[in-house]
């Protein structure tokens, strides 16, 4: 028990976490929410409730029935006039079911917090069904009909991107009484299912030692631990209890797949990832690409760094237990707040001030709830909430050099969304691939100022170790999620699947993208329960991907721009979710549906590989 005592007083304990105080972290800050409101009994909110649903009856009152008309006005007969009252409700539904989610994930194990944001979940999709018509209408209007009333109507032209965007989903979109069966019956499918697994997560204890039981986050933070033993202990944890509760997992993800395929398949989709690519905004064809570069790539990158890794660590074969443990000549370093805060805002501030002046308002204004505490959502997220407020970030921090990279990954989400709100409540929202963009590119900016003062060369090698690690975890690995997550979704279609056949696609996947200096010991084929993202976001994953090689094209790009690259970076995340990937990397002479750009992207992974490869050679 001392052990796994001494490794656990590393990440200290849970009552700790919750009074937001770590001796070697400093005071961690916690979210003020007040900007939406002031609390779950704030008449604002209560009344902003009642009004919402007032506002969406008023609204298909006024409109239904009336757009292929109105495509012929102007003024506040007009289309314009139409859609600036739509995006008004938007934003007040979203800044209601924004305090709902933050409120909830803040404490998913409060029963009191939970019925709230179910309550307010069930009001706020009651009231959407008054507003469902709107865009199903909108899009039955003919396409020269509308063109002409875009090119005639000043307040309808301001909304051109989002009407053309929305006019792709013309080909997959049902009948107006489907529609509002498919919205109300999401309160007790994908929704519920969800809420099951968030639920269920929160309140599995993983035993890392003798009577020695942690929530998820410390319980996975072991594995970075540089004691072998520990590393084990907490991976025997984790499988024992995720073993226990296979079952309800298993369940959750049959039912969801086949709820997917459901609505898929209603809605004419071929391929069953062709949903998620719409609503992406990207090509079938581009992802595609994507992935079949990324598997070329296992060879010489995944496999080739934990062959590496393996013989520094001075075994034969990495258990799957032993991928992200530090290197040992390097000593563990618990990175204070204070020091993770500025090492950020240093490193954006070298990019441009005034991304540094966007991130620091984070820090100034208690948008960020950083302590890892019982209860709290697991992993970490930036909210962008609504325009006419600000993002907040969620982070479990616990003082390790990756959760400063986490911090910077999250600010850029913030930064991007600060900048995308003033395109309002409609169009500020990014597809998923170039969501991620901010958020990779702000970790590489403090990845290369950290490591360009650095001059130790055991220090220099651990800090190119961890990007690696990073940069295949966001790569490699997410596309192998993406990978199991087809193979689950298409034997899904042939009939339920038992937790054995999961685990099998699992180990399959995990096998071929980690390479054979890697062991996947027994057990580790239940592990794939604890992605959220499948549950909450089928084929997310490949996402992080898309815009982890994006980054390293536009990276590239930046070291050897001229001046007035920071001006474009800035304008293309101020353009939101206005512009199609193709428009917003024009600028920088990128062009992701070129089957090179994808090897152009994993060529900064490589090159890190080799300038490690090089190192250990000269050492």
């Amino acid at each position: 028990m001392t052990l796994i005592h001494n490794a656990f007083q590393k990440v200290r304990s849970q009552d700790a976490a919750a009074a937001g105080t770590y001796d070697a972290l400093g005071v961690l800050p916690e979210w003020d929410l007040t900007d939406l409101y002031r609390g779950p009994d704030d008449e604002t909110l209560k009344s902003d409730v009642a009004r919402s649903a007032d506002l969406a009856k008023e609204f298909h009152d006024r409109w239904a029935g009336t757009l292929a008309d109105a495509a012929g006005k102007t003024g506040d007969e007009g289309l314009g006039a139409a859609i600036e009252a739509y995006e008004a409700i938007e934003e007040l539904m979203g800044r209601i079911m924004s305090f709902a989610g933050l409120y909830y994930y803040g404490d998913t194990s409060d029963a009191g917090r939970g019925k709230l944001y179910g309550d307010l979940a069930g009001k706020i999709t009651d009231a959407s069904s008054h507003l469902l018509f709107f865009p199903l209408e909108l899009n039955r209007i003919d396409e020269k009909v509308m063109g002409e009333a875009m090119d005639r109507d000043a307040r309808l032209a301001h909304y051109r991107p989002w009407v053309e965007d929305l006019r792709k989903d013309r080909p997959y979109q049902l009948d107006d009484k489907l529609e509002q069966l498919f919205l109300d019956k999401s309160q007790t499918a994908a929704g519920a299912w969800n809420r099951l697994y968030d639920e269920t997560q929160t309140h599995l204890r993983f035993e890392v030692g003798e009577g020695q039981m942690l929530p998820l986050e410390p319980a996975l933070n072991l594995l970075m631990d540089a004691d072998p033993d520990v590393r084990a202990s907490a991976a025997a944890g984790i499988t024992g209890t995720y073993q226990a509760n296979i079952r309800t997992f298993t369940l959750i993800t049959n039912t969801l797949a086949k709820d997917l395929e459901i609505s898929q398949r209603w809605r004419g989709f071929e391929d069953i990832a062709d949903g998620r690519h719409l609503a992406n905004r990207v090509e079938k064809d581009v992802v595609d690409a994507l992935e079949e570069a990324v598997v070329a790539a296992y060879p010489r990158l995944s496999h080739r760094y934990y062959a590496m890794k393996a013989k520094w660590l001075g075994m034969d074969k990495l258990n799957h237990w032993d991928r992200n443990a530090p290197l040992p000549t390097v000593a563990r370093e618990t990175i204070g707040w204070e020091t993770a805060r500025q090492t950020v805002l240093d490193a954006y501030g070298g990019f441009d001030p005034r991304m540094a002046d966007i991130a620091n308002d984070f820090f100034e204004k208690s948008w960020i709830d950083a302590p890892s505490r019982a209860g709290k959502a697991s992993g970490a997220f930036s909210h962008p909430t609504v325009p006419s407020a600000h993002p907040y970030v969620l982070l479990n921090y616990q003082g390790r050099p990756r959760d400063v990279m986490v911090l910077a990954h999250e600010l850029g989400h913030g930064v991007h969304q600060v900048l995308a709100g003033k395109q309002g409540a409609l169009m500020a929202d990014t597809p998923l691939t170039l969501a991620e963009t901010a958020s990779v590119f702000g970790e590489m900016l403090t990845f290369r100022s950290l490591l360009d003062r650095t001059s130790d060369p055991e220090a220099r090698k651990a800090m190119l170790a961890g990007k690696v690690e990073d940069m295949i975890n966001t790569v490699i690995r997410q596309i192998a999620f993406y990978r199991f997550e087809r193979k689950v979704h298409t034997a899904r279609r042939e009939g339920e699947l038992t937790s054995e056949q999961i685990g099998q696609f699992w180990i399959e996947v995990q096998g071929e993208s980690l390479g054979p200096a890697v062991k996947l010991n027994e057990g580790y084929e239940v592990w794939w329960a604890y992605v959220k993202h499948f549950i909450a976001s089928p084929f997310y994953v490949y996402a992080y991907a898309f815009g982890d090689c994006l980054v390293n094209s536009l990276y590239a790009v930046y070291q050897n721009a001229s001046d007035g690259f920071a001006d474009r970076y800035l304008d293309m995340l101020a353009a939101g979710g206005t512009k199609h990937h193709s428009d917003l990397l024009a600028p920088f002479g990128l062009d992701a549906s070129d089957p090179s750009f994808w090897t152009k992207g994993l060529a900064m992974l490589e090159g890190l590989i080799d300038e490690l490869e090089a190192a250990d050679k000269e050492s």
